[in-house]
């Protein structure tokens, strides 16, 4: 069946929270029943129809023609089953608490993108702002789950509080990438910047380029790590890249020792 289609009418004015536009909530719903849904976020009352031209189809597929930095919350909590793709930009928490499905961003994604990911598949074709998949105000952890792909670069921040899940950065990564991670596995293809891995408490970090690391970082070895190269062959369809860094002798850095030291940071040997 064909997608259910969204064809932004003119850029928006405000802020719009696309958070009610995901599969779960759209099934079996008319057009005009989609068009009176609430969207604005300001004292001006603003409609999905007033925004967007809705062309009926499969509300399990729902696709965004047109983006827009003010699309906030796009995928926001959208279940398992799901696809969405957005033919321009995003703005602010895309994907943010996402159970399942897929999300894909042609263009570039604003700050806090998967943020509280627990499950389902992002991926953003240009960069995304700070704090890719990291905890809001007040929240502890940040990304549960899933597995987020970036083709571009990513802004500061990217895996603050990462517990569980992938993330993959095929540019270049700001600073700090990696801060404060609890588990799961990052991997730059690019360049970074700060401290990697600050105050990281568990999980891996790969990085294609070999970063000056902290004095809280020990140097283990170079070898050739058996479930790297497991774990390349599952990423090879989605990042060749990332797989073969996965592929090849790498070198580990124990860290960061200022906090439990049970993390670890991969290198090119």
């Amino acid at each position: 069946m064909k997608p259910l289609v969204l064809t932004l009418r003119h850029e928006p004015q405000q802020r719009l929270d696309l958070s009610p536009l995901v599969p779960d909530r759209l099934i079996r719903r008319t057009a005009k029943e989609i068009e009176a849904l609430d969207i604005g976020t300001t004292r001006i009352a603003l409609k999905v129809g007033d925004m967007f031209k809705v062309r009926l189809g499969d509300a399990n597929s729902i696709r965004f023609e047109g983006g827009s930095e003010r699309f906030d919350q796009v995928g926001a909590k959208m279940l398992a089953g799901g696809a969405i793709h957005v033919e321009g930009d995003v703005g602010a928490q895309a994907g943010r608490a996402m159970a399942g499905g897929k999300l894909t961003i042609a263009g570039n994604a604003g700050p806090f993108a998967a943020s509280a990911l627990a499950g389902g598949e992002v991926e953003i074709g240009g960069d995304v702002g700070d704090f890719l998949g990291g905890p809001l105000a007040g929240e502890i952890p940040g990304m549960a789950g899933g597995r987020v792909i970036v083709r571009g670069n990513a802004g500061a921040r990217a895996g603050d509080r990462l517990r569980r899940g992938v993330i993959i950065i095929e540019g270049d990564a700001g600073e700090d990438v990696g801060s404060r991670l609890i588990a799961g596995t990052m991997i730059v293809l690019g360049a970074i910047e700060g401290r990697p891995g600050y105050l990281m408490k568990r999980g891996t970090i790969a990085l294609a380029q070999t970063p000056e690391l902290g004095p809280t970082f020990v140097d283990c070895g170079a070898f050739h790590f058996g479930f790297a190269r497991v774990y390349a062959r599952s990423l090879a369809a989605e990042s060749r890249g990332a797989a073969r860094l996965l592929g090849q002798k790498l070198r580990r850095y124990a860290g960061d020792t200022a906090v439990y030291g049970k993390g670890e940071i991969l290198t090119p040997a």
